[in-house]
């Protein structure tokens, strides 16, 4: 009940908090920056699953943990990303496009990708167990319009068009939904903590090495295109946070594989605590080279 009530609710009210915060002019810029959108993309889809892959292989995973690791790694960008985008004053305009493109293109890239992996470990003669026409659309869609879009939309009103809330406002909403996120981590970890706590010895370093390996990726991606820093960190958030929330009813729902959520729950606790050392080295150190300064 506080799961499936609170988590949406505070998410929600993060998203509410960036809409204070955003303006028309960043998703026209966002969007007029075609470099900043394909990069983003190419980390999310292609760069992600790569990356799990090398990393499960490397690691030694179980053929089953590593399914469950390359189903979170297909996953959209998490809607978190965007309000950590937004702590560490990066594109939250990129991220959030990044965010709903992403999960439009996962009902054809998560399939391929778990396709591709359960053909690889029948010896290439598996058959197609998941198809475009098993991710819940309504549900994938309806969550972004309701925890993401519409909250934004709402702050973007009150503060540009009503004038309800000023500057000094903005601050406090803003350390309200800062809470709300650390309170978000808590209630992860109390709902699945017998699930974390089980899966951490043959997970959990592949999961803090994929999180910290793709953000790092997406930095590299973002130099490589020469991007400023605001599209780098966007980048770099988008490809270390993931949907988890998609890839453990994957597991549960269209697979009913218990075993194959463990990832996925594993990944939803320590991806933010990897985005959140992002944070702070961000606030504290140079990153020399990286074009973020």
């Amino acid at each position: 009940m506080i799961e499936n009530l609170f988590l949406p609710l505070a998410l929600a009210f993060i998203m509410f908090s960036l809409g204070l915060a955003l303006r028309v002019d960043d998703f026209r810029s966002a969007l007029g920056n075609w470099r900043g959108v394909v990069v983003g993309m190419f980390g999310q889809v292609v760069l992600v699953p790569l990356i799990a892959a090398l990393v499960g292989v490397g690691l030694g995973l179980s053929p089953t943990m590593l399914l469950g690791l390359m189903i979170i790694a297909a996953c959209p960008g998490g809607v978190s990303s965007a309000f950590l985008t937004h702590l560490a004053r990066g594109n939250t305009a990129l991220s959030l496009l990044l965010t709903v493109a992403s999960s439009l293109l996962a009902l054809l890239s998560l399939p391929f990708v778990v396709n591709t992996v359960l053909g690889w470990q029948a010896g290439g003669g598996g058959e197609i167990h998941l198809s475009s026409g098993d991710l819940p659309l309504d549900k994938l869609l309806g969550g972004l319009l309701l925890v993401t879009t519409l909250p934004i939309l709402l702050g973007m009103t009150l503060r540009l068009k009503l004038g309800w809330i000023g500057e000094r406002g903005e601050r406090h909403v803003s350390r309200i939904a800062t809470g709300f996120f650390v309170a978000i981590v808590i209630v992860t970890f109390g709902a699945h903590r017998e699930t974390i706590v089980n899966g951490l010895p043959e997970v959990g370093g592949a999961t803090v090495l994929l999180n910290l390996l793709t953000m790092l990726g997406g930095v590299l991606l973002a130099w490589a295109a020469r991007l400023q820093r605001r599209e780098s960190i966007a980048i770099a958030m988008e490809c270390g946070l993931q949907n988890a929330g998609l890839g453990i009813f994957v597991a549960l729902s269209l697979f009913e594989r218990p075993e194959l959520a463990v990832p996925s729950v594993v990944y939803a606790l320590t991806m933010n605590f990897g985005a959140l050392g992002f944070l702070w080295l961000l606030r504290h150190r140079r990153v020399a080279g990286l074009a973020l300064p």
